[in-house]
């Protein structure tokens, strides 16, 4: 599950150029953010990813009162501004369904009181992540192999099985069911509020969509991005699949965003700078004739969900370097158009505002002392 650009005031430093974020609702944001709505221009805005109605209502959807450069109601403003500029747009991403809204989403799957829960299972809010990241032990390095082991098994269920007409309520009970059958939580519920087991992004979604009634339709492309919590630890990993006859703009747009993620993944090891990650998606982007979606970051990952480092997948100069022990994700959101996007009113569902489509690809990674060890890689049902 993708993280927010930044955690605290110091974005401006972090990102090459004028870019900026729209900050979604499942980060680890604190102190103040640079964000893009349709309704305000560029403006700093204190914290408003964690707070508001998600804390103690966790399956309510939520709507956003942040600041005074947030007016009300937000994709009112998103759709005038999608209207102009549609009048402009002169390019064609190709043949596929647009969404614009959310459809009926039901409640949560429940969770059988044996299942080990992560702290924010019942409040809806994980615990301050650690300061620095985690360099593992090696039973702490075992712990994650296990964890992403079944989420890369969860994620093979949701290939053999994803088809044109299946709901993407259907692909969370699968993913849910699966979890819960191998003794595992599905990360992604209730996690600041998620309603879901899994994020089921379509088309010109770019991440956190939340699975709803909406069946799978012939041409359509679908990140599904699976989190599993089992002995304490997370594993978690994306794939964007296409369903039936996909168009040529959009297989290209698939096979980019693979590449970007594995050329990404090939240059970690230890002593690689963390930047290092963002300026090859970036070129390999480039080369493509595709866009970063810079707003959706990889994450630290361990015994938290999200935590350090901040895995930028655009051009940036984020501090540190790869150490033996740490454990991350890299996931790219990878566009057809431009890089702009708009958070819908149910806090969570990124769409792309020149409705292009996305994708995206993403594997928890081990940093060894001679290079990398991809975690979440599934090798068959005989085991990693």
């Amino acid at each position: 599950m993708t993280g927010v650009l930044a955690r605290g005031a110091g974005l401006a430093c972090l990102v090459a150029g004028s870019r900026k974020a729209l900050v979604c609702g499942c980060g680890e944001a604190t102190n103040t953010l640079f964000i893009s709505t349709a309704a305000c221009p560029w403006k700093a805005v204190t914290a408003w990813s964690v707070g508001g109605v998600r804390r103690g209502t966790p399956w309510a959807p939520a709507t956003h009162s942040t600041g005074s450069c947030i007016t009300s109601p937000q994709h009112t403003m998103t759709e005038q501004r999608r209207g102009v500029w549609d009048l402009f747009r002169r390019v064609n991403f190709g043949s596929y369904a647009v969404l614009d809204n959310v459809g009926e989403v039901s409640l949560p799957q429940p969770v059988p009181a044996h299942i080990p829960r992560p702290p924010y299972a019942e409040t809806g809010e994980p615990l301050p992540p650690p300061a620095t990241p985690d360099i593992h032990s090696l039973s702490g390095e075992e712990a994650m192999r296990n964890a992403c082991r079944l989420a890369a098994e969860v994620q093979n269920a949701v290939k053999e099985n994803i088809k044109a007409g299946m709901t993407t309520e259907e692909v969370d009970a699968l993913v849910h069911n699966r979890a819960i059958d191998a003794g595992a939580y599905p990360s992604p519920l209730n996690y600041r509020g998620f309603p879901k087991s899994v994020c089921t992004s379509v088309n010109n979604v770019a991440c956190h969509g939340i699975p709803d009634d909406r069946p799978l339709m012939d041409g359509d492309i679908v990140s599904v991005d699976v989190t599993v919590f089992i002995g304490g630890y997370h594993g978690d990993c994306c794939e964007t699949y296409m369903i039936g006859e996909v168009d040529d703009p959009g297989r290209h747009l698939v096979r980019a965003a693979r590449r970007c993620r594995d050329e990404a993944i090939a240059l970690c090891g230890p002593g690689v700078p963390f930047y290092a990650i963002g300026n090859r998606v970036e070129r390999v982007a480039e080369k493509e004739g595709v866009r970063v979606v810079p707003c959706f970051i990889g994450h630290g990952i361990s015994n938290y969900f999200h935590g350090p480092p901040d895995i930028y997948h655009c051009y940036n100069f984020y501090p540190g370097e790869m150490e033996p022990g740490m454990t991350f994700t890299v996931e790219p959101v990878i566009t057809q158009g431009k890089e702009e996007v708009v958070l819908l009113e149910d806090g969570w569902t990124a769409v792309m505002l020149d409705n292009a489509r996305a994708a995206q690809f993403e594997h928890t990674v081990l940093i060894t002392d001679s290079g990398h060890e991809i975690l979440t890689e599934f090798k068959g049902n005989g085991g990693q």
